[in-house]
């Protein structure tokens, strides 16, 4: 059986986005996505949304600058 396997994209002030895992195991995701969410960037409002999606394309966590945790 193969594990799960899980991304993380950050989006920027602008509307761009990067993805910053791919295809990475679901503790590595969380581990990820807190770093995002907690950056200087996320700090300071240039990282707008931190979000980990599964296999599927479906959205497992979001974080929203100003808002925090918004969906998990």
């Amino acid at each position: 059986m193969t594990e799960e396997t899980f991304n993380v994209v950050q989006f920027f002030e602008d509307d761009s986005h990067e993805y910053v895992r791919r295809g990475v195991t679901a503790e590595e995701a969380v581990k990820a996505a807190h770093h995002y969410c907690h950056c200087v960037g996320a700090q300071i409002g240039m990282t707008r949304r931190v979000i980990v999606t599964d296999e599927g394309d479906a959205c497992c966590f979001e974080w929203q600058y100003g808002k925090g945790v918004t969906f998990k």
